[in-house]
């Protein structure tokens, strides 16, 4: 098994990383603090074909696959995680589930402007009472003649109230199976749609720079057409998703800890103590090894997952794997940073601050890590 990148593989991730360090590093920081959406980077993101990575070129998509997607990611997230948790929901939790599960009508209407950046998308799963529960959904959708009537609530929704964001897929019980459970069912909801209400952003603990809201929908009307999917088959298309997505986070995680890794080798190489860079003192150099033993790791945890994904074998074991360790190492080396910048890493002008308090949310989101310790125990026959 050769992990090593091809021509074209490196090509992008040199482009991405370039473009993270010259046009995104500058102007971060300030959206950061002000909690501002970077519209001139996304713009920026869209003319690189960023958004369309993965997606075949009859939709406007770069014909690329996934494992590029990730390697964008990665190098957006060494620099800001904002920047690159904004790509990661408008790809793999926005245009994806229109590209795996929409109708030709469907993907002709979004996913030109999806792919392109002109436009986001949200993914409507998480409700404020159903985080890891997601079968516990409360959002409800009645078919109305040729209407489904939607009523309920969604939580943390990313690019949900952008200026640009154009649509949500939201998940909604919509009647119930033979056996009594719930039928779950996606339905597109175009932004600004009467009864549809995006609420204020969030005051967050980091990736203060990416949107996020929460959302209610009051008999909400939109045609039955705009169901995604098979009716009854939500669940099945959102763990879909998710297991696909948990490795687009793992990526993600994996670039927060080398960039920890990166600011930390030039911290120690600047910064003096007792008379000589610290970095010349064993106990920094050790921290910084094990960081970059922790980055390397998940970065091959990752590979692999995406790896089996395209060659079309079982990958949600590898997945949960991935994301699992990958967001630890990343929670983890944001920690040691933080501690070799000493009392500068608690300020926000170094990245390291950043690091650190957008480190932890990659513990929770796209499932826990103790629901990824459920998936990979459950895999193994537990």
């Amino acid at each position: 098994m050769d992990f090593r990148l091809d021509e074209e593989q490196q090509a992008l991730r040199e482009s991405v990383r370039d473009f993270a360090r010259e046009v995104v590093a500058p102007v971060i920081g300030e959206h950061y603090e002000n909690h501002t959406f970077p519209y001139e980077v996304v713009r920026q993101m869209g003319k690189m074909g960023l958004f369309g990575l993965p997606f075949p070129e009859e939709h406007g998509g770069m014909g690329g696959d996934y494992f590029a997607l990730c390697l964008a990611l990665e190098e957006l997230a060494r620099v800001d995680s904002s920047v690159a948790i904004t790509l990661e929901a408008a790809v793999s939790l926005g245009a994806m589930p229109l590209h795996r599960f929409g109708t030709a009508e469907q993907k002709e209407r979004w996913l030109p402007k999806l792919l392109s950046g002109e436009a986001l998308a949200g993914f409507g799963l998480t409700e404020p009472g159903t985080g890891s529960d997601a079968g516990g959904t409360q959002t409800r959708a009645v078919l109305d003649g040729d209407e489904w009537v939607i009523n309920g609530s969604k939580a943390f929704i990313t690019n949900s109230g952008t200026d640009i964001t154009a649509l949500v897929t939201v998940t909604a019980v919509t009647g119930t199976k033979p056996d009594g459970s719930k039928e779950l069912s996606t339905i597109i909801v175009p932004s600004g749609t009467p009864g549809f209400t995006v609420a204020p952003g969030y005051s967050k603990v980091g990736w203060n720079a990416s949107d996020t809201h929460e959302l209610t929908f009051d008999d909400c009307r939109v045609p039955a057409a705009n169901l995604l999917g098979e009716r009854g088959r939500g669940f099945a298309q959102f763990l879909r998703i998710l297991d696909e997505g948990r490795i687009a986070i793992a990526a993600l995680a994996v670039g927060l800890a080398q960039g920890c890794v990166d600011e930390s080798i030039k911290y120690a190489k600047e910064r003096q103590a007792f008379g000589q860079p610290i970095g010349n003192y064993q106990a920094i150099q050790f921290k910084i090894a094990d960081m970059e033993l922790k980055a390397h790791t998940a970065r091959l945890a990752y590979y692999d997952a995406a790896a089996r994904m395209l060659a079309g074998e079982p990958f949600k074991r590898q997945a949960a794997i991935a994301k699992l360790h990958a967001s630890t190492v990343a929670v983890d080396n944001a920690r040691e940073a933080t501690q070799i910048h000493g009392g500068y890493g608690f300020m926000n002008e170094y990245p390291v601050a950043r690091f650190w308090r957008d480190s932890k949310i990659l513990e929770i989101g796209e499932g826990t890590s103790e629901v990824q310790r459920m998936i990979i125990a459950r895999d193994l026959g537990m």
